[in-house]
């Protein structure tokens, strides 16, 4: 049951290691990011990133234009260090879309769960934030390429936005933006055990997707996706996900699929698995839910590691970049960008050693695509395969 963010930290740190040469050539954007966990383009060519931070409230939204300079929208958004996994490592803003003037965040699973006997997890008693595993609607009064920025949220801020209240707040340069909580998720799911009622699973939202009114957040923690009313905040489970099957002779009968992103293709979502421990090569895909009844298959088979997918169309016929977390995560292997030219052809490695690459991003306009790292805070970019 460790923790997504705690897993990923752990890994990066020792992929640095091993990092390998690059099969096509890529750029560094820009860096001294915290933590960035997402990525959206925005229509003028910028871009926006969620960050996690350092697991002091210190979460951040930033933008950052086409020369590479960074600066910062929405500052001190809810950050905790995730114990309930293990190893400690930060929490916060996990998931980004844009909609005109308003921002759509995730909020992962901070410090909402600690770790109890014997691999167990309970409810923190004293949490950091109260909006920990939630989603945030944050309006600008004018479109991220022209907001002065440097709003910035308080302790006080997040009781407040907890009780339901709306935040409203002024910049330096007089701009005005607020904030509200669209939905705030329980922090957690009663999961008992034989000899430990008590025990919980973790919540942690770590991605959305937005079509028409209706915000979609998949939760790594729970292994489900969310669907969000963005005008009511109203929200229900569209879909759960089963265990898979361990097909290793070590390691628990049953494996975690932990969806880590959700992509819209048309009336459906592409969601990645990352699958838990032990973490066997093959077992990572790309799943499809049918919005029109909810089915759900097997999309891109055969992955290690998923963390995000990129539907690209061209000429008119869908191609897809995955990007896998670590190319074996078990030896601790830098991830790698893939490129399949049908959901069914065989992948071809058009990045490699990616030192914990976590999203993807797409400039339709110039052919970029842009991968961040959150272990080293980076932004990457390389050309779409033509």
């Amino acid at each position: 049951m460790k923790s997504l963010i705690t897993r990923l930290a752990t890994l990066a740190a020792l992929a640095l290691l091993f990092s390998s040469v690059s099969v096509m050539a890529q750029t560094v954007v820009t860096g001294g990011l915290k933590a960035p966990t997402r990525l959206i383009v925005t229509p003028a060519g910028s871009l926006l990133v969620a960050e996690t931070g350092t697991g002091h409230n210190d979460g951040r939204i930033s933008i950052v234009d086409q020369n590479g300079v960074r600066r910062t929208l929405v500052d001190g958004l809810p950050s905790g260090i995730s114990l309930g996994g293990g190893e400690p490592a930060p929490s916060g803003p996990s998931g980004l879309a844009l909609r005109g003037r308003t921002l759509y965040v995730s909020i992962g699973e901070g410090d909402g769960v600690l770790p109890g006997p014997a691999g167990t997890q309970v409810p923190n008693p004293n949490r950091s934030s109260p909006i920990f595993s939630s989603v945030l609607a944050i309006k600008l009064d004018s479109s991220p390429e022209f907001s002065a920025g440097n709003f910035a949220l308080t302790s006080d801020d997040y009781d407040g936005l907890n009780e339901g209240t709306t935040l409203k707040a002024r910049n330096p340069a007089g701009q005005r933006v607020t904030i509200s909580v669209l939905a705030n998720f329980r922090d957690f799911a009663d999961e008992p055990r034989p000899g430990f009622p008590a025990n919980v699973r973790n919540s942690n939202p770590f991605g959305v997707a937005l079509l028409k009114d209706t915000l979609y957040v998949v939760n790594a923690g729970l292994n489900l996706v969310h669907e969000v009313d963005i005008s009511t905040g109203e929200h229900h489970v569209l879909a759960r996900f089963a265990p898979k099957p361990n097909p290793l002779p070590f390691g628990p009968p049953f494996m975690d699929p932990v969806p880590d992103n959700v992509r819209l293709f048309g009336k459906q979502l592409l969601i990645t698995f990352l699958v838990g421990f032990p973490f066997p090569p093959g077992q990572s895909e790309v799943r499809k839910i049918n919005l029109a009844n909810n089915s759900q298959r097997t999309f891109i088979a055969g992955l290690t590691s998923a963390i995000d997918v990129l539907p690209v169309s061209s000429s008119g016929h869908d191609q897809f970049y995955v990007l896998e977390f670590s190319a074996d995560m078990l030896a601790n292997a830098p991830g790698r960008l893939k490129f399949f030219s049908s959901s069914t052809a065989s992948s071809v490695v058009i990045l490699d050693g990616l030192i914990s690459p976590t999203s993807l991003a797409f400039d339709e306009q110039t052919g970029t695509i842009y991968i961040s790292e959150i272990f080293t805070g980076l932004i990457k970019k390389v050309q779409a395969v033509q």
